[in-house]
């Protein structure tokens, strides 16, 4: 198997497919893709609900057929399957280190910057949760989780006054994520990082120029 004869079903506007699209440029590996057009809701078509019945983006097929959905699950898939440059650890240790802190940074810090979108955006009315089913948007959760990024922007600079990197002293899948929740906050909710939080904004300045950055 070669990265050639897997397919990424992605949005080149969708966060969650930027975390992979990342981690395949850390790694070197170059998939085809095939862009799903979410402003024009191609990702509720019949099409696409045969390839994932959750219908949200990413979606890795593999050479056999088999659909890998999921960030986290696609993410063990590519580093298991092609190991160079490891991004999610290479020891017992490393490897329960990398995915505490990755599940922090989806948790505490990506899915709040979704939640806040999906409850405010008038386009997502009905949308409020990603997936095959209808769920009204509730206002007041907007604004906590407004209050949920702040939080964990302090609790992640506090992390890094210790660490150069989130899971401890190498780039690895737990920056990823916390790369992608920075810019998604900064960009769709108008919550860039804070002048006071001097060990986040180091760190951020060291990931985003890493060319992977850019996919």
């Amino acid at each position: 198997m070669t990265p050639d004869t897997l397919k990424l079903y992605h949005s080149p506007t969708s966060p969650n497919s930027r975390r992979v699209r990342i981690l395949l440029a850390e790694k070197g590996l170059t998939v085809p893709l095939v862009a799903v057009d979410l402003g024009t809701g191609e990702q509720r078509s019949e099409a696409y609900r045969a390839i994932n019945p959750r219908l949200v983006v990413p979606t890795l097929v593999l050479e056999d057929g088999t659909l890998i959905g999921e960030v986290p699950a696609i993410m063990r898939y590519l580093d298991e399957a092609f190991p160079e440059e490891p991004l999610l650890g290479t020891t017992p240790k490393d490897k329960g280190l990398i995915a505490m802190w990755e599940r922090r940074a989806e948790l505490e810090g990506f899915a709040a910057v979704m939640e806040a979108i999906r409850n405010a955006a008038p386009g997502l009315k009905s949308r409020a949760i990603a997936g095959p089913h209808d769920y009204e948007q509730i206002p007041e959760l907007a604004e906590r989780s407004k209050l949920r990024v702040k939080n964990f922007f302090a609790d992640l600079d506090a992390r890094l006054r210790e660490f150069p990197f989130v899971a401890g002293d190498r780039y690895s899948a737990a920056d990823v994520t916390a790369l992608v929740t920075v810019d998604f906050a900064a960009k769709a909710i108008n919550l860039p990082v804070p002048e006071t939080h001097a060990a986040l904004k180091r760190w951020y300045d060291v990931v985003s120029k890493r060319p992977s950055a850019l996919a």
